[in-house]
């Protein structure tokens, strides 16, 4: 849905900005008990209105932001949640040569902005077309930025994770009901124009999942697969 979305405004706008560049940026925080993910998704959106406010932003034209939380590994790992931020940017032509930020600065910046007395964990790296070196995006080769979107806008939570711990999932469920999923501003601010919010169902969504019905039992709750909205229902 937003993917598809995303890639019919992609050809018109790699044309009217052909010499944009693009980033893929992640932004993780220390994972907090699962019965305050909400807090924390809370804490880490003021966050990054703080980092929209910071000199490395200057560089930045537009942004495209989704949220995904993925159950921690380990014994311990289903009383805790991962939630972190996919950011897809879109950087002036100049930032390579005036305005570059290097991954450590990234990570000191959004460490400041989460107010963290912890050294959180941030990957960001130039998005390229694909089976090309040169990391120039061109309007005729638009493999490469289709990538980092499907990357961008994939599921809220994995399915595998959906299952992996009924108890977990219906936690997570709870903590983020209503909440927003997924962000957008400056050049991309309207690119998913109304679908920039997500809903409890919404947040179930599996793309790329087989097309038969199914339903997926959390303790006395019921999901069912639903092909046409191509999501999970609560039943």
């Amino acid at each position: 849905m937003w993917q598809a979305k995303f890639y019919q405004a992609l050809p018109a706008l790699l044309l009217a900005y052909p010499t944009h560049r693009w980033l893929f940026l992640t932004l993780t925080v220390q994972n907090p008990p699962v019965g305050r993910l909400r807090e924390t998704l809370g804490d880490m959106t003021k966050a990054f209105k703080r980092l929209t406010d910071r000199t490395v932003w200057h560089y930045v034209d537009g942004f495209l932001r989704t949220t995904e939380v993925t159950l921690p590994g380990g014994e311990l790992g289903h009383h805790y949640a991962h939630p972190h931020f996919h950011v897809l940017l879109m950087v002036k032509p100049s930032y390579f040569v005036r305005g570059y930020v290097s991954q450590a600065r990234w990570t000191e910046v959004w460490k400041e902005c989460l107010r963290a007395d912890y050294q959180p964990v941030v990957h960001v790296q130039t998005v390229k077309p694909n089976k090309r070196k040169s990391t120039a995006i061109e309007p005729s080769d638009e493999t490469g930025i289709q990538t980092a979107i499907q990357e961008t806008l994939k599921y809220s939570v994995k399915p595998s994770d959906m299952v992996k711990n009924g108890e977990w999932f219906r936690t997570v469920t709870e903590q983020t009901h209503k909440l927003r999923f997924v962000a957008s501003g400056g050049l991309l601010k309207d690119i998913l124009k109304s679908e920039t919010s997500i809903t409890e169902e919404d947040m179930l969504l599996k793309d790329g999942e087989k097309e038969e019905a199914e339903s997926v039992g959390l303790g006395n709750v019921f999901f069912n697969w639903a092909p046409s909205d191509k999501r999970y229902k609560r039943m």
